[in-house]
């Protein structure tokens, strides 16, 4: 199958307030956060991508286009409503501070997958949502490319969050313990056996070794050599 390299927006706004932005419109990416995207764009100016697939909302098109910019060819640059943030219901709008007040907050972050947002969605509904997405879309891009195809899925925390912790085979309510900081880079590749996870949370270093695409195959006993850059 193809490799998916898991993009968050950049800073915003809401984010540097400490405000929960959830789906409202109109939340940008802050200066910092414009740099964060461009930084990332620069990382992945190494790799040639498929497509970039973005959640529908401001901040995600926003850093989807300051990679895009520094692509040398045209990647295909689809919306997918399935990668949109978390549906926060009545918590949307509020700060994070008064949140962590509430009696649901402790259920969110010990025991997720029984958390249903008054007013919105649960999060196993966004984890599979979103998990079925990336898995549709993965699986359409090795389908036309081959199975070397690299493609950027640009979303959310929680939701980047909820696809790796599927992707490692952890259970929902332990994804807590996954942090995915603001143009964060993490990496799986899916195989027909399971997921493989090559990096989370990645905020520097060198991406050109995926210029070679990464195969499918049997896990190296011993941890193998490595992946090679060009």
């Amino acid at each position: 199958m193809a490799t998916v390299i898991l993009v968050r927006h950049g800073r915003t706004t809401a984010n540097a307030t400490g405000l929960l932005a959830g789906r409202a419109a109109g939340v940008n990416l802050d200066q910092i956060g414009r740099e964060q995207a461009a930084l990332t764009g620069e990382r992945l100016a190494a790799v040639r991508l498929v497509g970039v697939v973005s959640s529908p909302l401001e901040r995600c098109q926003q850093t989807a286009r300051l990679i895009l910019d520094r692509q040398a060819g045209t990647p295909c640059a689809p919306l997918e409503p399935d990668l949109t943030e978390c549906d926060y219901g009545q918590w949307q709008g509020r700060m994070l501070s008064d949140l962590a007040t509430e009696d649901l907050w402790t259920a969110v972050q010990s025991q997720p997958s029984a958390v249903v947002f008054p007013g919105g969605e649960s999060m196993a509904a966004m984890q599979a949502r979103a998990v079925a997405a990336i898995r549709r879309h993965d699986a359409a891009f090795e389908a036309e490319y081959g199975p070397g195809a690299v493609w950027v899925a640009v979303s959310h925390g929680d939701v980047i969050k909820s696809i790796l912790a599927d992707s490692l085979g952890m259970h929902l309510d332990l994804f807590q313990r996954i942090n995915v900081g603001p143009a964060s880079v993490s990496i799986v590749h899916y195989s027909a056996s399971r997921p493989s996870v090559y990096a989370t949370n990645t905020d520097a270093g060198d991406l050109s070794w995926l210029s070679n695409g990464i195969h499918s195959g049997d896990a190296p006993v011993g941890g193998g050599a490595g992946q090679q850059a060009p």
